[in-house]
């Protein structure tokens, strides 16, 4: 203990993990070196276990995990006592590197709600692709022979995604999911798509929708996505089908459109004109 004070106020002794200076500063500001050695003795020598039965008031503790032992012996004396372990090897809780989690424990523990991060919205064209009977194509050649024609089609649609700007979102089984900056570059790359992979005995339907979309931790989702993926699930073999949006937005592109009629998108409100490429 002598050591401790004869370095109080500038950290000497302390946590090696702890901000030095903050820790000096600290001190200085706290008490003078004599009195610190006092307020030491009295810390050490006191003995409140025999009072911590009558606390009944709600209590956090917060210690090291190394402490786990120490402070759930002290949690079995306090009838309403909650404890809180945070990683690392120090004597201390360091206020500044780990400030956000001792934060948040402590306002979980007071009812302090925790604000649920914003959406961002974005206007985005999503296409989904689908590999028409696949289930009958691993039937008839087995699982070895899929596994290398499943590899080849995803590397022609991830190459073609890339000559088309198209950003891959996600691979459910046989089928991707990516996102475009604008519907003429998403109709492009599904009718490039659908040509490339029917070369290697194929057959895809793919369908592209324009909508608003939520992003959250870098994934593009919503009901613009559940949206795009109804449409691709209505889409025949060698079809790309897309929403009334997407026709309106690429008018004047070049592109020729057959009208699909009117279909009920599952778990999607309204009807829904859908049409298909033609060119």
């Amino acid at each position: 203990m002598s050591e401790r004070m004869e370095g109080w106020g500038t950290s000497d002794g302390e946590d090696p993990d702890e901000p030095t200076m903050f820790w000096g500063l600290l001190e200085r500001q706290t008490t003078t070196p004599d009195l610190a050695v006092k307020l030491e003795l009295i810390w050490r020598q006191t003995d409140v276990r025999g009072t911590l039965p009558a606390v009944t008031t709600p209590t956090l503790l917060l210690a090291r995990d190394r402490d786990r032992e120490a402070l759930t012996y002290l949690a079995g004396l306090m009838p309403r006592a909650t404890v809180r372990l945070f990683p690392g090897g120090g004597d201390s809780i360091p206020i500044v590197d780990e400030q956000p989690p001792v934060l948040r424990a402590i306002k979980e523990f007071v009812g302090v709600e925790t604000p649920v991060p914003e959406l961002d919205t974005i206007l985005s064209t999503v296409l989904f692709t689908d590999i028409v009977g696949s289930t009958e194509h691993l039937a008839a050649i087995g699982d070895s022979s899929w596994r290398g024609l499943i590899q080849r089609h995803h590397d022609i649609v991830r190459n073609v995604l890339t000559r088309w700007r198209g950003v891959e979102q996600d691979t459910a089984g046989d089928g991707f999911y990516a996102t475009f900056d604008g519907p003429a570059r998403a109709i492009r790359c599904a009718l490039e798509v659908i040509e490339r992979v029917n070369e290697i005995g194929l057959e895809l339907r793919v369908g592209v929708h324009t909508g608003e979309c939520t992003v959250m931790a870098g994934k593009v989702g919503g009901l613009g996505v559940a949206i795009g993926a109804r449409v691709a699930a209505a889409a025949l073999g060698s079809q790309v089908l897309v929403s009334q949006t997407v026709k309106d937005l690429v008018a004047g592109s070049g592109f020729t459109f057959e009208d699909a009629g009117e279909h009920e998108l599952k778990g999607v409100p309204d009807r829904w004109r859908l049409y298909r490429v033609t060119s």
